[in-house]
């Protein structure tokens, strides 16, 4: 029996324009087996340690679902994305109903896992909150040949220590500095803000060497000039960077569904800027996107913000194959 031509499959987009090429039309499904090359989506969906009320674990899924809500065409350069990215998409992890400890383990068995065979892979890791960049910098620390740095978008340090609670999504990068996996000066945190930290965390990020530029940083200096500088600073210390994306580094007005919201942040057009030059770097070897809380957010303000960074990375990326 042939297929009803009025009968779309799942996940159908409900109008198709023949001359409006969706992005999600860049994303093609994993079989588990071909080599990964460039760019992959790899849905992390555990919110189960964030210190908020999160339903972060549902992002993966919205993301991809508003894929469809943009074309594949930036104006800015006349870039039609699909003359240069494809976008693999290997899935999601599954994490464990109620061990946190596990799902760690799994997120960083299934990094070593895929990254160890696939060396060309950039993986862009969908959160989550932002507990998962433990465990997936742990995990592509083991594979990478050589160092990683970070820049870490922010308006929280995530240095918190773990005797208050365990491993939550406000102790990454502590975890990280303890574990041996980051040493102080290969971290660079932009964005971090007034009353969203405390001066016991900010003075623990200085005496282990972070860069810190606040937002106070980012308006005087413009985050042209921050991500120069910040990119400068890390190539004489390490041969990878990698992006860990904290939506609340955005101003509340411009990420409604952060579970850790709040005034005086970036604005999207800033983080989408970064984003699209960092791009463009050689060095970038992977990123995450957390902190997306969906139930909560107001037309998925905050979710479609995180499909343009995608999408503004993967146009920074098309200039490496020009």
């Amino acid at each position: 029996m042939s297929r009803p031509s009025y009968l779309q499959t799942t996940g159908a987009p409900p109008f198709v324009d023949r001359h409006f090429p969706k992005a999600t039309e860049l994303m093609q499904p994993w079989d588990g087996e071909s080599m990964l090359h460039g760019t992959t989506i790899i849905g992390v969906p555990l919110s189960k340690p964030s210190i908020s009320h999160s339903g972060a674990s549902f992002t993966p899924g919205v993301v991809r679902k508003l894929m469809q809500s943009y074309s594949t065409y930036a104006l800015e350069g006349e870039v039609d994305l699909r003359d240069s990215s494809m976008l693999m998409d290997a899935g999601d992890i599954h994490m464990h109903a109620t061990d946190i400890k596990e799902s760690y383990r799994r997120i960083e068995e299934t990094v070593t896992s895929i990254l160890g065979e696939n060396k060309d892979c950039i993986p862009l890791f969908i959160g989550g909150d932002h507990s998962i960049s433990f465990s997936t910098l742990k995990g592509l620390s083991a594979v990478k040949t050589g160092t990683i740095g970070v820049i870490q978008f922010d308006a929280h340090h995530d240095l918190r220590n773990t005797e208050d609670g365990g491993p939550t999504n406000g102790t990454p990068f502590r975890r990280l500095l303890e574990a041996g996996v980051l040493e102080g000066n290969q971290l660079v945190q932009v964005g971090i803000r007034n009353y969203s930290n405390s001066s016991y965390y900010h003075q623990y990020a200085r005496e282990n060497g972070i860069k810190v530029y606040t937002m106070a940083d980012v308006k005087k200096n413009g985050i042209v000039k921050v991500i120069s500088e910040t990119v400068q600073y890390l190539k004489d210390k390490v041969e990878h960077i990698y992006l860990s994306i904290d939506m609340d580094v955005l101003d509340q007005a411009f990420a409604p569904g952060c579970p850790a919201i709040g005034p005086g942040g970036m604005t999207s057009e800033q983080l989408l800027e970064a984003i699209n030059l960092l791009g463009k770097e050689k060095m970038v070897c992977g990123l995450d996107i957390v902190e997306i809380d969906p139930t909560i957010d107001f037309r998925d303000m905050t979710s479609r913000v995180a499909v343009h960074c995608l999408l503004e990375f993967l146009r920074g990326r098309s200039l490496l194959h020009r």
